[in-house]
């Protein structure tokens, strides 16, 4: 069913009645050409790349839970491509440019909504960093702005500009940004693989990987086992426990990362904010509510929750920047599960596994990669080498010390 205006109408009139399941609940097959572990917005969107611009038709996703139930779903929606180092800024705005037409091509509202993001500043060394970043981000053919704090203040009057302990000096803008929505997404791409013929299997957890003299050969799962010429992983915050069934120890950290949602308010904030004093960001959703969160817990955990300490640092830096939102009543929040690397930057990869591959690594950059995750993942699946803006994230630069520390922190996953 192709989803439409006039589509919307006509059920509308005849009672809702003619809607069919966005996707479909098969049975595993016992063989596939490609295997990919793990139903998250990356796996999705690698199946549904593979399947659309390479032609392959056999393929599966394995969701241990349900579409939609794991880090896709548990974020701050934001979407950017505002980033530094050659490694990086080129992939994140061939991720912007797909998010610009994810709509119209999966034929699902995603609610990509462009509404712009700044990132504030507060020194004059910070304003030269960001201006550096604004031109490292207009040479990726980026979008960039610095302003001053006269521009602020028009962009945003409700920011304490009098008496803040960290007097805000301006910020960098980069229009085309925004959010999107994180569900919507998964659920798109899920109804779009689908239509090609991608077997979407949930409640399949991976149990165990079919290793012949160094060459994957398949998967054992709770609902028996599946051979495939290709395994694919992208399990986000699982990926040390599941490579591990594979004999293989991966350079990333498990850790919380919390979210927030205020009540429903009226329109208030335009865009995305990131408060550049301490790590705290923001923007508004649809419904009205604030959307939130800064620092991971300071911990390792596999646990989707997290403690009031990083509860209480992320309100705290709130209200250093935008004291307002002290009177907002707080509804709920959540914790994801990241997969944080030593050097803050993802891996797109080949194992030493014959076969077998890996998508991870993503820290907190996994859903505004989502589109241009699956594109280079489809690729590498594909045609066994790397995409060429993918092409930094490969799985040996620690060995080779070719790091993409984009925060500058060294290999410390628990500071990026």
């Amino acid at each position: 069913m192709r989803y439409s205006a006039a589509k919307i109408f006509w059920q509308g009139l005849t009672g809702n009645r003619g809607w069919t399941p966005a996707w479909r609940d098969p049975e595993p097959q016992r063989e596939y050409d490609i295997v990919i572990v793990g139903g998250g917005g990356h796996g999705l969107a690698t199946a549904y790349y593979l399947a659309k611009k390479y032609g392959l038709r056999k393929i599966a996703v394995l969701e241990k839970g349900w579409i939609g139930g794991g880090n896709v779903g548990r974020n701050t929606t934001i979407i950017r491509s505002n980033y530094l180092l050659p490694g990086n800024e080129p992939f994140y705005e061939l991720s912007m440019k797909l998010w610009e037409g994810l709509e119209q091509e999966l034929n699902f509202n995603t609610m990509v909504s462009q509404r712009g993001i700044v990132n504030l500043y507060h020194t004059d060394s910070q304003r030269d960093s960001y201006a550096r970043r604004g031109n490292a981000m207009r040479l990726a053919g980026a979008d960039a702005v610095l302003l001053g704090q006269s521009e602020i203040r028009q962009l945003c009057p409700f920011l304490d500009f009098d008496n803040a302990r960290f007097p805000i000096k301006g910020g960098l803008l980069q229009k085309r940004a925004g959010t999107a929505r994180h569900d919507g997404v998964a659920w798109g791409y899920a109804r779009a693989a689908d239509q090609l013929g991608v077997d979407i299997i949930q409640n399949c957890e991976v149990e165990g990987f079919q290793i012949e003299n160094g060459v994957c050969r398949g998967v054992d799962t709770a609902r028996g086992p599946i051979r495939a010429r290709k395994i694919a992983v992208c399990v986000a915050g699982s990926s040390s426990r599941v490579m591990q069934l594979a004999g293989l120890r991966l350079p990333i950290e498990s850790h919380v990362l919390q979210a927030f949602v205020t009540e429903g308010l009226k329109p208030l904030i335009p865009g995305v904010i990131t408060f550049g004093a301490g790590h705290f960001y923001i923007s508004q959703s649809d419904k009205g509510g604030l959307v939130f969160g800064g620092d991971l817990d300071g911990y390792n955990s596999y646990a989707q929750r997290g403690n009031l300490a990083v509860v209480e640092d992320v309100c705290e830096s709130g209200m250093a920047v935008m004291p307002m939102i002290g009177r907002a009543r707080m509804l709920r929040s959540w914790g994801g599960v990241m997969d944080m690397s030593m050097d803050g930057s993802p891996i797109i990869d080949k194992t030493p596994i014959e076969g077998l591959f890996f998508n991870g690594g993503w820290c907190y950059s996994g859903f505004k990669a989502t589109p241009a995750s699956g594109l280079c993942y489809a690729h590498l699946i594909a045609s066994g080498e790397s995409h060429p803006t993918a092409a930094a994230y490969r799985l040996d630069r620690y060995r080779r010390g070719a790091l993409i520390d984009e925060v500058g922190t060294g290999a410390q996953p628990n500071l990026h």
